[in-house]
């Protein structure tokens, strides 16, 4: 279970993770993200105290760490089993790195972009089905953090229904489990948010008004 290469996938995979790229994009605007908005260098704090390209920019970047991090080993670099499983190992290792990286004084952000783009390259009919969701509560709510949650809670129905049944293949057990901890941590990384829904003092993103 713990092979050579499942430790290989693991570290590379949080390495990939603690790429901090709102940091890095944010400091080339002349801007320290730790210290304007909600202080998380995620792509929402990012979009919303520097503006829509620079936000879009570290969210693309985020969601990239994630594919990377499922498939980088895939292409033929170093000569890998070909173990299908491996993915399932890369993708909480670069949540984990992006939640709390190596290169940023282990200050990251709420891990969901990073997630998307990992769960393309181990449940793609999951992630299709999470964006579904995140987009209408977004759409309805305008909270991010409302819309990541139900990103979250999508996963593990999602993966229940794809693939659990009485006689689980190699790998189908792991993937429901993963879904389950995928959502359980965006959960708790959002409790502050939450917690301000709660008080009514979380941000939103306001409808453009009509001309």
């Amino acid at each position: 279970m713990f092979s050579l290469e499942t430790v290989s996938v693991v570290i590379v995979g949080y390495l990939l993770g603690s790429i901090p790229f709102g940091v890095l994009v944010s400091k080339r605007m002349g801007v320290d993200i730790y210290r304007v908005g909600s202080g998380n260098p995620g792509a929402t704090n990012v979009l919303r105290s520097i503006g829509k390209p620079a936000g879009y920019t570290v969210f693309i970047l985020d969601f990239l760490k994630g594919i990377l991090a499922t498939t980088w080993f895939k292409v033929g670099i170093v000569a890998f089993s070909g173990d299908p499983n491996l993915a399932l190992w890369g993708l909480p290792a670069a949540v984990l790195g992006h939640t709390y990286p190596l290169f940023s004084n282990f200050k990251g952000g709420k891990g969901v972009a990073t997630a998307m783009g990992g769960l393309l390259g181990v449940m793609p009919g999951c992630l299709l089905i999470g964006l579904v969701s995140w987009g209408v509560i977004f759409i309805t709510t305008r909270y991010v953090a409302v819309a990541s949650i139900g990103f979250g809670l999508s996963l593990p129905v999602c993966a229940m229904v794809a693939y659990w049944s009485s006689e689980m293949k190699d790998g189908q057990l792991a993937k429901v489990i993963l879904a389950i901890l995928i959502m359980a941590w965006i959960v708790w990384r959002h409790r502050s948010n939450l917690q301000r829904l709660r008080e009514g003092t979380e941000n939103r993103f306001e409808r453009k008004p009509k001309d």
